[in-house]
């Protein structure tokens, strides 16, 4: 119990350092949370500072989830997994160290947990994301298209029972910190994504 709740805590810790704002601020001298639509998230810094800053971003939000994850599955089973892994996904929606201000909106994060408790699923969902973005140049739509797609391919790879409910709270927590997002959809004022993957938006 000791050992769970420590992996939990690590997993919030980690979870929530903002990777967004600590590369642009490094790299540009700049604050994120001033440019763009104000998201701490790699898809804002990608759409304001072009795939330089914005893959680095993605592979740190990924990798802060994943990281946490997998060493708590290695430790203590799936459970241990989803809730160190969940508690990653809401340190970086809450960020401990902006003051738990709005931080992300989950989905890099995400991600990388679904990666270490069912990496063919998530493997999937990346395909998935991919091609929705692709097809609609709206990273709101593939997230959410993504996110829909994640807890039905968690039980078609038969994952535990553990797993595939955190895949429907993650599908449904995804949706819940989109909703500004449908609403510009339904609005037709959402931004697409420039096809000039280095160039500021």
């Amino acid at each position: 119990m000791i050992a769970d709740a420590i992996l939990v805590l690590a997993g919030y810790l980690i979870g929530s350092i903002p990777f967004g704002v600590v590369v642009v601020t490094l790299v540009r001298g700049e604050d994120i949370r001033a440019q763009g639509s104000g998201n701490i998230g790699a898809s804002n810094v990608w759409r304001v500072y072009g795939r330089s800053l914005g893959i680095p971003v993605a592979v740190l939000d990924v990798a802060k989830g994943f990281v946490p994850a997998l060493v708590a599955v290695e430790i203590g089973g799936d459970w241990a997994g989803v809730l160190a892994g969940a508690a990653a996904m809401a340190g970086h929606a809450r960020p401990l160290y902006l003051r738990f201000r709005p931080g992300g909106k989950m989905v890099a994060t995400a991600g990388g947990v679904s990666f270490a408790l069912v990496p063919l699923a998530a493997a999937l969902c990346l395909g998935i994301w991919i091609l929705a973005f692709a097809a609609f140049r709206y990273a709101s739509v593939a997230s959410l298209v993504t996110a829909a797609s994640l807890p039905v391919l968690s039980w078609a790879f038969g994952a535990s029972w553990v797993v595939v409910g955190f895949g429907a709270a993650t599908a449904a927590g995804v949706i819940v910190l989109h909703r500004t997002n449908v609403r510009r959809l339904l609005t037709g004022t959402e931004p697409r994504f420039t096809r000039r993957s280095d160039a500021p938006a």
